[in-house]
């Protein structure tokens, strides 16, 4: 992943050398399954429907842009994560994907429990009546506000991340006259992303404890001291957006290394295991992720090894799958303003959102697809640059696309595999409103997250 900047985004007005590009797909009006939620098709009049709603009503109805999330998709996808590690494993959606009381009423109902790493999350997980028993707390820098509603709803876990915070989690614990249940984060020395993991010092973050200092192992003997926390185990995290399970190989080696040497020193073998998320998903048809079995088997097979290896029980393992549930499971609907071809380059196709609705491009430099749904075309493939409406070069929503060369003003296009991270990082800039989030299903649309207006906008601004 390129982390190259520019104040405005990275590589904000590169042009690409002749033949960069793969050539252009076959044919520009199919959707990809890997990429598009699974209710999505082509209608026979060509436009594309989700949810068996055509998107022309939905923009009628809903206005652009719009994320639209298909609630069958999201809930097949709990699912399959669900049935894949069984109900001696914990499954916890990490809610900074994308947070909702739509969602979480769905997690609840498929079964599954929730991350959250913030007071705000923890409130709407609570008000949304999931169980506290069933929810995680994380954060490098928790406020005592935090832990302190934490520990008195009764959350099932919260992550240790520093020495501070475990006098912190403590002393709330102490006060309310509670035993809370804790995991220790550590730094285990490997950061996976997509294809690649480097088995070697990745300590230098904010995240977690470091085992080859030694923070990791003082931080258990801190905990273990201490009458009012529960150790119940161990929590890693390796990396965003992977499709190899080899950095959680070396990650689990290390992991349980800590397991034996609590075993050894302090006769107490820890029950669980958290292997954490960044599981990846397909962006574009050429990524390859994994389905939720492959995924289960192979990280239950590694634990498993190296458990034996070590002479330990296998502890219950948890997971932490974000992305990998709502990723897939939405797109942005826009509608396109402008078109600006420059002569040898490329075209602009600008649309009416931009990185306030999607921020990943410019962020990340990261890449999507993006398609013409409110009909099809049979024009020749056209090199495009679909762009936003601020006042930024670097407003970019796919940096490199083929749209057909007749697409024009008042056409819809699409960006599938926006669900995660989205809305959840979706800013006023410009004084954007930002977009709402609409559940589809069965023929029926209803808002989960309603359209900024701007009397919201009015009303913050109190001078």
């Amino acid at each position: 992943m390129s982390r190259s900047a520019h104040p405005a985004g990275p590589r904000y007005a590169d042009v690409l050398p002749e033949g960069h590009h793969a050539a252009p797909p076959a044919d520009l009006n199919a959707l990809h399954p890997l990429v598009w939620p699974r209710t999505a098709a082509r209608a026979q009049d060509g436009a594309v429907t989700v949810g068996g709603v055509d998107v022309r009503e939905l923009a009628e109805e809903f206005g652009t842009p719009a994320y639209f999330l298909d609630e069958a998709d999201f809930r097949a996808r709990c699912h399959a994560w669900r049935e894949a590690f069984g109900t001696d494993a914990d499954v916890f959606y990490a809610g900074k994907a994308f947070l909702s009381r739509a969602v979480l009423r769905w997690l609840h109902e498929e079964g599954l429990n929730v991350d959250v790493c913030s007071l705000g999350e923890l409130s709407l997980a609570l008000d949304a009546g999931m169980p506290a028993e069933r929810i995680a707390l994380h954060g490098n820098n928790k406020s005592t506000a935090e832990i302190h509603r934490a520990v008195e709803a009764g959350v099932g876990r919260i992550v240790l991340d520093s020495f501070q915070e475990i006098v912190r989690v403590a002393r709330a614990a102490e006060e309310l006259g509670v035993r809370q249940r804790v995991q220790i984060r550590v730094t285990v020395g490997v950061e996976a992303h997509t294809h690649e993991f480097i088995a070697t010092a990745h300590e230098d973050q904010k995240f977690g404890l470091a085992l080859a200092d030694g923070q990791a192992a003082e931080a258990v003997r801190r905990v273990l001291r201490l009458e009012s926390l529960e150790l119940v185990g161990i929590h890693s995290h390796i990396g965003s957006q992977i499709f190899d399970t080899s950095g959680f190989e070396v990650a689990a080696h290390r992991v349980v290394g800590l397991l034996r040497e609590v075993r050894d020193e302090h006769g107490v073998q820890l029950p669980e295991i958290d292997l954490g998320g960044g599981l990846g998903i397909a962006y574009t048809p050429d990524d390859d992720p994994s389905e939720p079995h492959e995924i289960a088997k192979a990280l239950r097979g590694i634990v498993e090894r190296e458990c034996a290896g070590a002479g330990l029980d296998v502890p219950r393992l948890s997971v932490e799958p974000g992305r990998a549930i709502v990723g897939p499971s939405a797109f942005t609907l826009y509608e396109v303003g402008t078109v600006k071809p420059l002569d040898g380059l490329r075209t602009y196709v600008s649309v009416d959102g931009g990185m306030s609705d999607n921020i990943r491009t410019a962020l990340y430099d990261a890449e999507y697809t993006v398609a013409l749904v409110s009909r099809t075309s049979q024009a020749a493939p056209l090199l495009s640059r679909v762009v936003g409406k601020h006042c930024e070069s670097g407003d970019i929503v796919v940096k490199d696309a083929f749209l057909p060369a007749d697409v024009a003003p008042g056409d819809l296009l699409a960006v599938p595999a926006t669900g995660a991270y989205c809305r959840s990082m979706a800013s006023n800039y410009n004084h954007a409103l930002r977009p709402p989030v609409v559940a589809v299903r069965d023929g029926a649309a209803r808002v989960i997250v309603r359209r900024e207006t701007e009397e919201d906008l009015l009303s913050l601004d109190v001078g």
